[in-house]
């Protein structure tokens, strides 16, 4: 008995000594992807395309031995099985192995010195998927030698300063961003690898398993204000192009370690669920490359296909993973997962069964960082404005309420762009306020120093309403610029085909306001408006208050109206030189109402466009919009801006009386505005006219309200407990609030909404 039970314990052993050993190659380029992509060719000669190109470049580094493709290597020997390339990887690595340190002089000098930094980073990942590959053609004595190497080389450096007591010097909330993940992350894909060899490390694996999760719900903190990592609506403050790399590095450890511990439970991180929407809602389909925004430290070709199709690598088979890969064209990029390169080549998914568009919303607030985006549609080459009023620190730029404008295929109103950081123009213009689309007092936008210490006040967005032609967003960048504003907010009113940016500004002391316009086409200013156009795509840029653009250049005959200045500025990643352009208002005031309109052409020869006349009245300002048969009376009300304190801000303009802050009445041409059905409604509670309650909440409210098909449509936002009414003349069919149907609740010619 006593021998049986002994055999059986021996038994259990051995199953959880193996259990514990890893089976090479089993990280990232596994049996099973390498048998998939094999299948594939046959069927798709892309791919055997890119295997080619693949091939080419490993059979150039076999005779080169280029550490830097070893991952290149690695992938030619599981596809081939031929010895030389294993041969070579093993060579490469003993070779790597001698060196005295893979730690960066600059990085070594700082106190603590930092022994690991984003290069080791990318040796740790090729080590790893080299040493995974030839694992089986090496002997025990070359893996030991090669591990123990690595292991002093990188593993150490790289887990004990990001992770490991008692040598940890990082914490989250100094470089809890792209350099994070990517040191620990890759260091700990390296240790994966060596936990045979190395069983010691097999703990350090675990602990960094355990702390993953850290990373994305870290919450940011108030002391040296830094932002929260994740937006609750999914996607990172950084600017896309770190966000994606940092993601990237940690889906890279989270895929090694499921392929590692086969049967075991890798836990959840919510986050992941929301990155398909975040990448989508920041990319800009068009003919040609995919773009996406470039708020901060990013290029507009840069993508973010390498996370995309890591998460769909993780099980998450989101239909619109496949249509974002789908835009992207190959090569568009420096770092991409490209189908001629080997995580591309292994990780692109079937597209076949990518949808035509994504089942997305055609906007998206992301409030927790201060991005918001809305577009037409889905189609290519439609139009997308993206507002921006966030925190601004390392890669995120001073650019509270900036914007920019795709439209047609183009960023005809764009943004700076950057440089490459150690350049002095990173830091004194691409960083800057001036070098995006933003108002300036005296000169000035926000302090410089907060590219270091960040912006203790950050900017905000808020109150998101789509309609499909009428859409909103509130910008408010008072917080980053509050050495000089104690109000800077920018109203962004989209209707039809003119988005209409209204800023209400108020400062400390009387001075000068200056509008800012970084412009990607061919300017024109043709008298009081400027004409951008670049290819099919064009914008009319039309200043209307506080003054009208001077109407020709002897601005001496305009003293009142606005002048403009060129100003000469380095172009994007220092190649040559371009123009932006700043509209000065003469007079020195501390409080401004600005209106501007931008007007969307559908050609850069139309010459249909909305007519617009300026009007004002006891206590408001506004604009009367003639297009296409329809009127729109658009009211600003100049009692709503902060300068009353307990009595309401009630203005009657042309019969009606409300406390909004700004509403507009859309009607036919040759009917009357008290028959209007369409309204929008901005930080109101009451609009009324004739004796009638066209709109009440006790609370001021953003309303957009449309009526047609015996059908009331109604977007709100404002308040968590809503309870308004509306007017109607009839019982409607239905009525929808914010996209979901409700009941009915009609009485005495008004509808009842209680959310």
């Amino acid at each position: 008995m006593k021998r049986i039970l002994l055999c059986f314990m021996g038994v259990l052993y051995l199953a959880f000594v193996q259990a514990q050993t890893i089976k090479h190659p089993s990280l990232l380029y596994t049996p099973k992807r390498i048998q998939q992509v094999k299948q594939r060719m046959q069927n798709e000669p892309k791919l055997q395309e890119a295997w080619e190109d693949i091939q080419k470049t490993a059979d150039e580094a076999l005779q080169k031995k280029d550490f830097n493709r070893l991952d290149y290597l690695s992938l030619a020997y599981l596809m081939t099985d031929n010895k030389e390339y294993a041969d070579v990887i093993k060579e490469i690595l003993s070779k790597a192995v001698e060196a005295e340190s893979w730690g960066d002089m600059e990085m070594m000098a700082r106190i603590p010195a930092w022994r690991s930094q984003l290069g080791m980073a990318h040796k740790s990942f090729l080590s790893a998927i080299g040493y995974d590959a030839a694992y089986n053609i090496m002997s025990s004595s070359e893996r030991k030698k090669i591990a123990e190497g690595l292991k002093r080389l990188a593993v150490e450096p790289a887990l004990g300063d990001w992770l490991l007591e008692p040598t940890r010097i990082h914490s989250l909330n100094s470089m809890g961003h792209n350099w994070w993940t990517s040191c620990v992350c890759q260091g700990g894909i390296l240790a994966l690898s060596l936990q045979n060899e190395l069983p010691e490390v097999k703990d350090w694996v675990e602990q960094l398993h355990e702390s993953l999760p850290e990373w994305f719900d870290f919450a940011g903190d108030a002391l040296q204000q830094k932002a929260k990592s994740f937006d609750e609506a999914g996607g990172m403050y950084e600017s896309l192009n770190y966000a994606n790399f940092g993601i990237q590095e940690a889906l890279l450890f989270r895929i090694a370690w499921i392929n590692t511990h086969p049967g075991q439970n890798p836990g959840d991180i919510p986050q992941l669920a929301k990155l398909p929407n975040y990448f989508s809602q920041v990319c800009y389909p068009r003919t040609g490359m995919l773009h996406s925004l470039n708020f901060g430290d990013s290029h507009k070709n840069v993508s973010a296909e390498s996370s995309m199709m890591l998460l769909y690598a993780l099980g998450l088979k989101d239909p619109t993973i496949l249509w974002y890969i789908a835009q992207v064209e190959q090569g568009q990029h420096r770092d991409g997962f490209f189908l001629n390169r080997p995580m591309g080549f292994l990780y692109t998914p079937d597209l076949n069964k990518a949808p035509v568009a994504p089942d997305l919303k055609t906007s998206q607030l992301f409030s927790d960082f201060g991005w918001a985006t809305m577009r037409t549609s889905w189609e290519k080459d439609a139009t997308m404005l993206a507002v921006k009023s966030g925190h601004t620190w390392n890669h995120s730029h001073a650019d509270a309420n900036s914007f920019i404008v795709f439209h047609k295929g183009v960023d005809i109103i764009k943004d700076g762009g950057n440089c490459w950081y150690p350049n002095p123009n990173y830091r004194n213009y691409f960083f800057q306020s001036q070098a995006h689309n933003v108002v300036l007092f005296n000169g000035e936008g926000q302090p410089r120093e907060q590219q270091y210490s960040g912006s203790t006040l950050r900017g905000n967005l808020y109150h998101l309403l789509d309609a499909g032609n009428v859409k909103y967003v509130l910008a408010n960048g008072t917080g980053p610029v509050s050495n000089n504003f104690s109000r800077n907010f920018r109203h962004f009113l989209w209707m039809d085909n003119v988005i209409y940016m209204i800023d209400d500004l108020k400062t400390h002391k009387v001075g000068q306001f200056e509008w800012l316009w970084h412009t990607n086409g061919t300017y024109k200013k043709s008298g009081i408006d400027v004409n951008v156009t670049n290819g099919n795509s064009s914008v009319v840029i039309r200043p209307l208050y506080p003054r009208l653009l001077a109407k020709s250049d002897f601005v001496h005959d305009y003293p009142e109206d606005l002048y403009w200045e060129e100003i000469e500025a380095p172009a994007e990643d220092l190649k040559g030189t371009e123009k932006y352009y700043s509209f000065h208002l003469p007079a020195e005031v501390n409080r401004v109402k600005g209106l501007t309109a931008i007007i969307l052409k559908d050609t850069p020869d139309e010459k249909d466009l909305p007519q617009m006349e300026r009007r004002e009245g006891q206590d408001w300002i506004g604009l009367r919009i003639r297009h296409k048969g329809k009127i729109t009376d658009l009211y600003i009300n100049q009692l709503a801006d902060g300068r009353l304190m307990h009595s309401n801000s009630w203005i009657m303009p042309d019969g009606w009386m409300t406390d909004a802050y700004m509403f507009a009445v859309s009607y036919p041409e040759g009917t009357e505005a008290k028959d209007a059905k369409d309204f929008f409604i901005a930080y109101g509670s009451a609009l009324r006219r004739d004796n009638e309650t066209y709109f009440s909440s006790l609370a001021k409210l953003f309303v957009i309200q449309k009526a047609e098909d015996k059908k009331l449509n109604l977007w709100i936002d404002g308040q968590p407990k809503i309870n308004a009414i509306f007017r109607s003349t009839k019982k409607p069919v239905s009525v929808e609030v914010n996209d979901k149907k409700i009941p009915v609740v009609y009485q005495k010619s008004q509808v009842k909404v209680k959310l």
